[in-house]
């Protein structure tokens, strides 16, 4: 019978952690960090206007669905450029930026200041809504 049960708390702790997971994919958080703090490998990146860069890694699938998403809506905003930055090989990047997951994507200005982060694969209505301010 204890086996049962333990088997039933670690299904309802899976859950839970599943759930928690689901919620925070595509969260838009906003930031203001200055442009001393960027990596170099991210600051040439940065075009006029707002940049997306979004952080991947070779073996992430969800990588390729955002990446399809914020090359789509990039195509389509003016004043909204998209790059996409492999980190696989420069965990130094991710370590400077506070990155834990990919595909992360920041959204920077021409100056390097981060307006806003997106965790997961980013909504593409709620980005655009986030972006509008930022955008000439």
């Amino acid at each position: 019978m204890t086996g049962v049960w333990a088997l039933l708390g670690a299904l309802a702790v899976a859950g839970a952690i599943g759930v928690l997971l689901k919620v925070r994919e595509g969260r838009i958080s906003s930031r203001s960090t200055p442009s001393a703090d960027l990596p170099a490998p991210v600051r040439d990146l940065l075009a006029p206007g707002v940049t997306l860069v979004q952080l991947s890694t070779t073996f992430c699938a969800p990588c390729r669905h955002a990446k399809v998403v914020l090359s789509d809506l990039a195509d389509r905003t003016d004043g909204l450029t998209h790059a996409e930055l492999d980190v696989t090989n420069l965990p130094e990047v991710t370590t400077s930026l506070g990155v834990m997951r990919t595909p992360t994507t920041l959204a920077l200005t021409a100056d390097g200041r981060e307006v806003l982060r997106v965790g997961g694969v980013p909504k593409r209505d709620s980005l655009l809504a986030a972006l509008r301010p930022h955008l000439p």
